[in-house]
C-alpha cells in the first residue's frame, strides 16, 4: 500500500476492487489487525492502534471485526454449531450454544447443526462461516473475496446476506472480483499498485 488514505464510517457497506495483487487483502489485513504498517495511522472502531501491542490487537480482533474468508476454514472434526460456537470460548464468554443455534437457523442451516463441515456444499460452508464471524457481535464484518469459491446461486445467497446484515447496521468491507457484489455495494473503493485509485 502506498499513501491510502481512507475513511469508512459506521454502517457503511464497501466495496474494495482492483487487479490481483494490487494491496486489496493488505488492506483488509490491516484494518483487521492482522498486519500491521510500515508507516502511517490506523484507527478503527475510534481506536488508535497504530502502537497497541499485540494483546490488545488481539482484543478488537476478538470484540470489534468478524472475518469472512474465500477459504471457510472450518474445523473437519467440529460440527457445524461447535464451530460457530467456537469464537465465544476465546473471548471468555463461556459456549454461546444458543446464540450459535440462533445465527445458523437465520442462515438457514438448522437442519445442519450436527453436520460435519464435509457434509455441507460449499454455500453452506460459507453460511457456516459467516455465522461464525458473527457470533461475537462484531461492529465491522470484512469479507475477502466470500464469493469466490461458490455457484452463481450461492453467491447470489452470501450477497443477499450482507444487504440483510447491513440493512441492520452492520459495516460491512468487502474485497472482491465480483462485480455484481460490487454494485450492491455503497461505495466502491479501487486500488491499483497499492493506491487508491478512486
Amino acid at each position: 500500500l502506498n499513501e491510502v488514505d481512507l475513511e469508512i464510517k459506521r454502517g457503511e457497506y464497501i466495496a474494495v476492487v482492483g487487479p490481483s495483487g494490487s494491496g486489496k487483502t493488505t488492506l483488509l489485513n490491516i484494518i483487521g489487525c492482522l498486519d500491521r504498517p510500515s508507516s502511517g495511522r490506523v484507527a478503527v472502531a475510534g481506536r488508535d492502534l497504530t502502537n497497541a501491542d499485540e494483546a490488545r490487537l488481539s482484543q478488537i480482533r476478538k470484540e470489534v471485526i468478524g472475518f469472512v474468508f474465500q477459504q471457510f476454514f472450518l474445523i473437519p472434526t467440529l460440527t457445524v454449531l461447535e464451530n460457530v460456537e467456537l469464537p465465544r470460548l476465546f473471548i471468555g464468554k463461556g459456549q454461546g450454544r444458543d446464540r450459535a443455534r440462533d445465527l445458523l437457523i437465520q442462515m438457514g442451516l438448522g437442519n445442519r447443526l450436527d453436520h460435519l463441515p464435509s457434509q455441507l456444499s460449499g454455500g453452506e460452508m460459507q453460511r457456516t462461516a459467516i455465522a461464525r464471524s458473527l457470533i461475537n457481535s462484531p461492529q465491522v464484518l470484512l469479507a475477502d473475496e466470500p464469493t469466490g469459491n461458490l455457484d452463481s446461486h450461492n453467491a447470489v445467497r452470501i450477497m443477499d446476506l450482507f444487504d440483510e446484515l447491513n440493512s441492520r447496521g452492520l459495516t460491512i468491507i468487502v474485497v472482491t472480483h465480483n462485480l455484481d457484489l460490487a454494485r450492491r455495494c455503497r461505495r466502491v473503493i479501487r486500488i491499483e499498485d497499492g493506491s487508491v485509485l478512486a
